[in-house]
């Protein structure tokens, strides 16, 4: 029997002695180690952060036997070991503590465990005079995991608290600008990546490797990391689920591969999800299930934003952000919702959902944030929805509809009602698998909702408080069913009337055009 999953495991060490699965990354380490001083990488969570910082940490301390076999082993000089400084913004208890005081202890252990007596009272004056005096030894490798958790953390609940954790870190960091020559190595990582007039103000020497070619495929598992190491996995998977080995390879990659960190280069897995599926045997969303920010969900909500495919943007769109001026786009990229998709010739890129695994999850958060339906009752509603539609039963896929609107509490935009709704049906008929596209702009004019099945293409305008026939008629005014006649499919124009007083859809008409 081959080597053990690493179920939730971050620790090099502890991966390696005890007989775990340990794919080999250590060629991206080592360019690390010799391609400047001062790094910084940003990844989606449960990407692979900690065990790079974990195997940094061992290789610096000469930790020789854990490297046995891999690719660094006889490339590295083990004669070669430094005093590392790890700190984890994750585990260091801010949240209980406050920052400055979890810091204040944090940096009090370890000088403790290095047997270093420190004089200074401050954060900033404390970690200055901890490296000055290990770099007495040889020079200090510094290795920050999650350098932004006390900021993410307090988005959309406590946000003086992520100004006031912000600036505080931002002094903290600054210390590593002026202590070169006490210096072997910085590598810090984070999920965000805040503007540079942000929280690295200070650092400016931090080069960048979150959208470099060479380390694009650093974290995650690429197809062939996949086959490689997981032979057994993958023959005893597709045996328990009936599949042959290729079938079982292509779900694999529908639902869990797809990340990509710079355009023209290896598309790879999410690693969590690929071996959680492995031990499960079964699909189903893993990394959503280890949780999702609630400060996104927010900001999407506050902004509207319920349809995620967004027009192709420069890269500088979607590269950092401030807390001053939160950009949706921005944050659903580094949080690993979106990913890139292509780059055009004119230098613009295209996002979207990585994966099967990432686009249901997302859109069962949109349904309950956006239509008030919970994620565990919207799978059955789907499934009623998609039935209707392969019978082609437009009264039943209204009806179904009129049930969700009854019972709707509230309306997310008690101002825009119309927009509300519109929300609603796209991302209750985006969940079906069927394709829709919301506000399609053709040569005159602007269709509410495109929805395309395998045999009919349905043309979709609502209206408020004015009647479904009005809207139809605007259809057949148009003529926008004209662009999709090529497609050989029947077109269906759908009018849909909604009352602003009942809070539900009034009335319908359906004609087949053309």
């Amino acid at each position: 029997m081959g080597k053990k999953l690493p179920l939730g495991l971050q620790d090099f060490r502890g991966i390696i002695e005890g007989g775990y699965k340990y794919i080999d990354k250590t060629e991206y380490i080592h360019r690390i180690t010799t391609e400047g001083k001062y790094h910084f990488l940003s990844r989606p969570r449960r990407f692979g952060k900690s065990i790079t910082i974990s195997t940094l940490q061992e290789l610096y301390s000469g930790s020789k036997d854990l490297f046995k076999g891999l690719w660094i082993e006889d490339k590295w000089d083990w004669s070669r070991k430094h005093p590392v400084i790890r700190l984890s913004f994750t585990s260091i208890g801010f949240q209980s503590l406050g920052l400055a005081a979890a810091l204040n202890q944090e940096l009090n252990n370890q000088a403790k465990a290095f047997n270093v007596s420190l004089e200074n009272e401050g954060n900033a004056g404390k970690f200055k005079e901890l490296i000055t005096k290990l770099a007495q030894e040889n020079k200090v490798v510094v290795l920050i995991d999650e350098y932004d958790a006390p900021i993410i953390n307090y988005l959309g609940k406590e946000i003086e608290k992520a100004y006031q954790n912000r600036e505080l870190l931002k002094e903290f960091y600054t210390v590593l600008k002026d202590l070169d020559s006490y210096i072997e190595l910085v590598f810090l990582t984070g999920v965000s990546k805040f503007s540079k007039v942000g929280i690295f103000s200070g650092l400016n020497n931090l080069t960048d490797l979150t959208m470099q070619s060479d380390y694009a495929t650093m974290l995650g598992y690429t197809q062939r990391e996949l086959e490689e190491n997981f032979v057994e996995e993958i023959q005893a998977a597709a045996t328990h689920l009936k599949l042959s080995t290729s079938e079982l390879l292509e779900q694999m990659r529908l639902w869990y591969n797809g990340y990509c960190f710079q355009a023209n280069t290896g598309r790879v897995y999410n690693p969590v999800s690929c071996n959680l599926f492995f031990y499960e045997k079964e699909f189903k969303k893993f990394w959503f299930a280890t949780g999702t920010p609630t400060f996104l969900v927010k900001l999407l909500k506050q902004e509207g934003i319920f349809d995620l495919h967004f027009p192709p943007i420069n890269s500088s769109g979607f590269e950092s952000f401030d807390l001053d001026r939160l950009k949706p786009i921005a944050i659903l990229f580094q949080t690993g919702y979106l990913t890139i998709q292509e780059k055009d010739e004119d230098g613009l890129i295209q996002l979207d959902y990585p994966n099967k695994e990432v686009r249901d999850a997302m859109l069962e958060i949109l349904i309950e944030a956006f239509v008030g339906v919970d994620a565990e009752l919207s799978t059955s509603l789907i499934i009623r929805m998609r039935n209707a539609f392969r019978a082609n039963d437009l009264e039943l896929v209204i009806r179904i509809l009129q049930g969700v609107f009854k019972g709707l509490p509230y309306f997310l935009h008690e101002k825009y009602p119309e927009k509300f709704f519109h929300a609603a049906i796209h991302l209750l008929f985006s969940y079906l698998g069927i394709r829709i596209q919301s506000e399609v702009c053709i040569s005159d004019g602007r269709i509410d909702s495109l929805v395309e099945t395998d045999t009919r293409v349905y043309i979709l305008e609502y209206k408020l408080d004015e009647s479904a026939k009005v809207a139809l008629e605007q259809i057949k005014h148009k003529k926008y069913y004209q662009a999709y006649w090529e497609k050989g499919k029947k077109v269906i124009g759908l009018g849909v009337n909604f009352s602003s007083e009942t809070r539900n859809i009034e009335e319908w008409v359906a004609e087949e055009l053309g």
